[in-house]
């Protein structure tokens, strides 16, 4: 038989029965909306956990701090001399690594804490002294005014970016920039003002919400100044390195490590935080948790489509009962057992089609409606979306075949006189 012939056939005997053909699909329509959906919902919430987790800096990236010992946290006593002649993680140190080596990111960081004035009342502030690309990494934006300039940075400039919680509360209603804050005895120029975390306004889910509100309370003054002023003696308490890829970060490593130690007489009093490492981690466990909802989320979805199924088989033996004059007409001019067969195949294929095509249909709607009331982004995933019409033909498959044979082995005589 002719394939096209066979599709023909059965969409017109899916077009002449509406009513009943699509109350048929209804059970592999919300099957496959469930398939899809889950996906969705699954991979939209790996996909949010990845992009703010890389929007706190936490891709491919270390930190450096200092550390009185080798990087498993032992002390080595042939080095108890050489310490006495070695300083600590210096400012310097952070110009060399920014200078010399390959990244995409590097900053900066010293804190401390300063006293100032607010309604008669003494308070403290944290005091952070950073670099530009502190806020870029974090996902801080402005709400006004500018971040500190090349100038700034390089000669000590007493400037002051303020958190959007501290610029609420010091000047309330009035526009900061270009207002004096007095912080211990020191008084800054405010050239800008971070704006909310818009990190975690995009509803749903909050990451690292203690940790960056406290970000957005504190004052930031540029790295050079805080290295001179803040009383580390030059020192900085951390620098922080973004590799430009996966595959470069081992290498990032390794050359940040060579040229601390030479710097530092190859005494290893600094040591690395892997939070790249970290984050490869999670994300492997996120992996191979989303892996296991697959399955079971599947398999509870996979309970409509068999559902679809029964009600796909009932209404082939219906339709058998119905087509019996045009079964024997067919085989009296020629057609073969494997002819009828097929026909009633193609359109149990073509009903499982159809239920999944609207299906998937259905779910887009769906999902863009949610989308749109929860805010957080969705995706038809082409995981789902096969599995959905994988599944639905073979359950349209396997539930045709009993009444495809048993319409086949229908003698045509008996079929032409069936009343």
């Amino acid at each position: 038989m002719h394939v096209k012939d066979g599709l023909v056939s059965a969409f017109q005997s899916i077009f002449s029965h509406k009513l009943r053909s699509l109350l048929t699909l209804t059970g592999i329509v919300i099957g496959v909306l469930a398939v899809v959906a889950m996906f969705s919902s699954i991979y939209a919430l790996k996909d949010l956990v990845k992009s703010n987790m890389e929007g706190m800096g936490w891709d491919h990236s270390l930190i450096i701090v200092p550390q009185m010992g080798d990087e498993q946290g032992g002390i080595r006593r042939s080095f108890q001399r050489a310490r006495q002649n070695v300083e600590a993680i210096s400012y310097e140190d952070y110009l060399a690594l920014r200078d010399e080596l390959d990244y995409k990111t590097i900053y900066g960081n010293i804190e401390s804490n300063s006293l100032y004035r607010l309604k008669n009342k003494v308070q403290f502030v944290r005091l952070r002294a950073t670099n530009r690309s502190f806020f870029t990494v974090k996902s801080y934006v402005l709400s006004a005014g500018r971040l500190f300039n090349s100038y700034e940075e390089e000669n000590r400039i007493p400037v002051a970016v303020l958190g959007h919680y501290f610029a609420k509360d010091y000047f309330g209603e009035k526009d900061p920039i270009g207002q004096t804050v007095k912080l211990g005895d020191t008084r800054f120029t405010v050239v800008g003002v971070l704006g909310a975390d818009k990190l975690n306004q995009s509803g749903g889910m909050n990451f690292n919400t203690w940790e960056r509100k406290e970000d957005l309370k504190a004052v930031y003054v540029p790295l050079s100044y805080g290295a001179k002023y803040l009383g580390t003696g030059g020192g900085v308490h951390m620098i922080y390195l973004q590799a430009k890829s996966e595959e470069d970060f081992d290498q990032l490593r390794h050359q940040a490590r060579r040229l601390l130690l030479s710097r530092h007489n190859m005494y290893p009093n600094f040591g690395f935080v892997n939070i790249g490492q970290f984050l490869l981690q999670i994300n492997e466990e996120i992996d191979k948790n989303m892996k296991k909802w697959n399955i079971a989320l599947s398999a509870i979805a996979s309970i409509s489509l068999i559902v679809g199924g029964i009600g796909l088989f009932s209404t082939l033996l219906i339709s058998i009962q119905e087509r019996m004059m045009e079964i024997g007409i067919r085989k009296s001019i020629g057609a073969t057992e494997a002819d009828i067969f097929f026909y009633f195949i193609f359109e149990a294929l073509s009903l499982a089609f159809l239920g999944a095509f609207l299906g998937v249909v259905l779910a887009g709607l769906v999902i863009s409606g949610i989308e749109h009331i929860i805010k957080i982004p969705l995706f038809l995933p082409i995981q789902g979306v096969a599995l959905g019409f994988g599944f639905s033909l073979l359950i349209g498959f396997l539930s045709g075949i009993y009444p495809a044979a048993k319409a086949a082995r229908i003698d045509p005589i008996q079929a032409i006189y069936y009343s």
